[in-house]
């Protein structure tokens, strides 16, 4: 017993703790809103169809999710605003990087908020390959726009998708219309070979172009130059006026010696400063043109149907390619055939064909 006493009466005694604190504050829980459960179909198209911009995001936010209890309900949604879609005019806008493509959006926004129409900007920023992460600046560089309540501009990121383009972005392309927008401005990244991708999804492709950048013909891919319906300079003010003047003139002669499109309209170049503004006014008036001209000859029509048909066979192999990545064992054996085609075990050609003939076997 004595024995014991002394090693309670010692140093080593173990006080009795108290009982330390939640690291979670409850009254701060208790406090907090309650999270807002999840809108269904009927709830976000009705609400886009009725204008409500928010709602609006937060179905384009759902389009671009890989979730796929968010995919099932952005379909949903698709279909119940499919009925008001299809009436705006689609402009898809492309050019090399500096030529003044959001400087050029915001004033011709701009000029067309003016005049009453109701503009949609879908501003696809690059995605970064390494970090897979995006800037999203077009807000910012389109300050004016932004704020126009006729107006409504959303970033996407690339994803690193074919030229440039957001995969989402047709189906955005259809909310913003059942939302009311009547003018839908698609910004690309930029010039590159596959711009093919913009393209196939507009009614009017409007190239943008810099003067005095050295060889004016030699500045852009030919095939870029065939799918362009108008070819526009930039920054056709001040000193490089009279350079815009003349870059238009040898881009006119050189449209010429393409072929002649199965539209019947003949390309046609332009000069505008998207700074001064000055311009601007003649660039709607040569689409307003064109379209008259299209839906005329009924091209306008037949184009809206090969779209729509277009749509359906990239649909088809996004889901393919995605199912194959997400298939139970296909990631673990591209990692060992991949280590096998290192150490030239096989060859990358029927790695590829065992592969797919795993997959196909699931």
């Amino acid at each position: 017993m004595d024995g014991e006493k002394d090693i309670f009466d010692s140093a080593l005694k173990v006080n009795e703790g108290i009982e330390q604190p939640s690291i979670v504050n409850e009254h701060f829980l208790k406090n907090l809103p309650k999270r807002k459960p999840q809108l269904t179909a009927e709830e976000y198209a009705d609400g886009i169809i009725g204008g409500n911009r928010t709602l609006l995001s937060q179905a384009i936010t759902l389009i671009e999710s890989t979730l796929p209890k968010h995919e099932e309900l952005a379909q949903s949604v698709l279909e119940m605003c499919l009925p008001h879609t299809g009436k705006s005019v689609r402009i898809g806008i492309t050019g090399v990087p500096g030529v003044g493509k959001s400087t050029f959006i915001e004033a011709f926004g701009k000029y067309l908020t003016n005049g009453g129409h109701k503009v949609a900007v879908l501003a696809i920023d690059p995605s970064s390959q390494r970090s897979k992460g995006s800037i999203l600046g077009d807000k910012t560089r389109m300050e004016e726009l932004s704020q126009d309540l006729n107006a409504f501009i959303r970033p996407s990121p690339s994803a690193g998708s074919l030229g440039g383009v957001a995969r989402k972005t047709r189906e955005t392309v259809l909310l913003c219309e059942a939302a009311g927008f009547d003018v839908i401005i698609i910004e690309t990244v930029g010039v590159g070979q596959s711009e093919t991708a913009v393209h196939s999804m507009v009614d009017f492709f409007l190239l943008l172009m810099l003067s005095g950048a050295g060889d004016e013909l030699q500045g852009i891919k030919r095939g870029i130059m065939e799918m362009a319906d108008a070819i526009l300079i930039n920054k056709a003010d001040g000193d490089n006026k009279q350079r815009a003047l003349l870059a238009k003139a040898e881009y006119q002669n050189a449209l010429h010696l393409f072929p002649p499109t199965e539209s019947g309209w003949y390309p046609k170049a332009e000069t505008c400063s998207a700074y001064t503004r000055e311009g601007i006014d003649k660039v709607w008036g040569m689409i307003d043109e064109y379209l008259m001209m299209v839906k005329e000859n009924g091209y306008f029509h037949k184009r809206r149907k090969y779209q729509a048909r277009r749509i359906m066979i990239e649909t088809i192999e996004n889901e393919l390619l995605e199912h194959f990545y997400q298939t139970k064992g296909v990631q673990k054996a591209i990692a060992d055939y991949g280590k096998a085609i290192e150490a030239d075990q096989i060859s990358s050609y029927v790695a590829a064909h065992r592969l797919l003939e795993l997959y196909l076997k699931k």
